[in-house]
């Protein structure tokens, strides 16, 4: 049995980096010439220099909440996507609300490599409940499946007894959903007299899948992974199984995608193990989105995975980046802390931390200094204030004691008493 999907992912780093970004200038060109939202984006960006992740964290972080806007400006994609590459395909709606297009190709939204890095074969027939209605979730893994060369059983969500029914007849191997349905179905089949043993893969997303739960699917003989996936992209990085069928360390990310992870609110990359917000730019050309915020939270890990994949790692998701809390009646945003380091460039890291002091909110920016600077607590104070319009105060801490966990802002408020 093949260990990888193809040899693009045992590549040499290096080599791996040149070819994106030898392929990336004229990939823009040509997307900022098909996409009229996305041209007005880059409109000052000269494509041609874009070769390397230099340069690339020079342009500008589109988020979703921007997207959103221009999307109900101009319905539905706000000029992001390619007219012409939409034809005789799809539309998604998903919650925001965002729209997507459905891309023309075989496997789109990048599911095959996670499903065979999984363990997933061609001719396993596929249990597939992830959604189908509106969002393009369902389509995601029933692409990815099929391109693998699997037959996929279009289960979507809900009416679980008749999912029971139609696994104990299909005998499918493989599931793909939520983690937790997964149990539902077991526990139903089991209280109904079904035997659903055939299953013994399972790819899951969009929910939390606790070691507890991997533990207790393990000891019915299913070996569930996970993945990390978000509709504008489909799977941007995944598990992959040892031979012992545990999972591997961190995820993978995808091949033919660019992933950076940035300090929330701003587009600056962070260090390797440091946690940021994960901000990727896609080859799609029917939805070429350039560094789009996903607005959630991960961190790189170092080396590469010993199943032999050497594409970057990251730890899958942390949480959220969006941080922007009400302070004194007034929005405080993790740009406004960015905006105070960048003025201030003796601080390495900040967090802003809000409690309540007697009936009134109090913030606090913790700060570590830069190697061998000394801030000065008092101007950086003076900062926070022109920056936020409200005042604070400034604690400088010992370099590491600030928390790796992408908070940048840090709501400690007790809202219970």
């Amino acid at each position: 049995m093949a260990d990888h999907f193809d040899p693009l992912e045992t590549r040499a780093p290096d080599a791996r980096e040149a070819a994106l970004f030898s392929a990336l200038p004229a990939f823009l060109k040509a997307a900022k010439q098909n996409a009229p939202g996305l041209a007005r984006w880059l409109a000052d960006v000269d494509t041609d220099k874009v070769t390397d992740r230099a340069q690339l964290a020079k342009l500008p972080v589109l988020r979703k909440a921007e997207l959103m806007e221009f999307q109900a400006a101009e319905p539905p994609f706000g000029g992001f996507a390619d007219p012409a590459a939409l034809r005789g395909n799809r539309i998604h709606l998903s919650p925001g609300p965002l729209w997507e297009p459905h891309a023309p190709e075989p496997d789109a939204w990048l599911g095959a490599r996670a499903l065979f890095a999984a363990g997933v074969r061609a001719g396993d027939i596929v249990h597939n409940a992830f959604a189908y209605h509106m969002t393009p979730g369902g389509f995601m893994i029933d692409q990815g499946a099929r391109a693998l060369g699997c037959t996929v059983f279009a289960a979507g969500i809900g009416n679980t007894d008749m999912q029971v029914d139609a696994a104990a007849t299909l005998r499918p191997r493989v599931y793909c959903g939520t983690p937790d349905f997964l149990k539902v179905l077991l526990e139903r089949a089991n209280d109904a007299g079904k035997d659903l043993s055939s299953f013994r893969l399972g790819l899951v997303s969009g929910g939390a899948l606790f070691p507890s739960m991997r533990d207790d699917y393990r000891a019915r003989g299913v070996d569930v992974f996970q993945c990390y996936a978000t509709a504008e992209f489909g799977v941007i990085a995944y598990e992959s199984a040892a031979a012992d069928g545990t999972p591997n360390p961190g995820m993978i990310v995808n091949e033919n995608l660019i992933v950076e992870i940035v300090r929330p609110g701003t587009g600056d990359p962070v260090p390797d193990g440091e946690v940021g917000e994960v901000v990727v730019t896609s080859f799609n050309p029917a939805y070429p989105l350039v560094r789009l915020g996903t607005g959630d939270l991960s961190a790189v890990l170092p080396g590469a995975s010993p199943c032999g994949r050497t594409n970057m790692r990251i730890k899958g998701w942390m949480g959220r980046a969006d941080q922007r809390t009400k302070i004194k009646g007034m929005f405080v945003d993790p740009k406004q802390v960015a905006e105070v380091l960048r003025r201030h460039p003796e601080i390495a890291r900040a967090r802003l931390v809000v409690r309540r002091h007697g009936d009134s909110d109090a913030m606090t920016l913790h700060v570590e200094a830069a190697g061998g600077a000394s801030p000065d607590a008092k101007a950086i104070a003076a900062t926070l204030r022109d920056v936020t319009k409200l005042g604070g105060s400034v604690e400088i801490a010992a370099g590491g004691a600030l928390p790796n966990d992408g908070k940048i802002i840090s709501d400690e408020r007790d809202y219970q008493s």
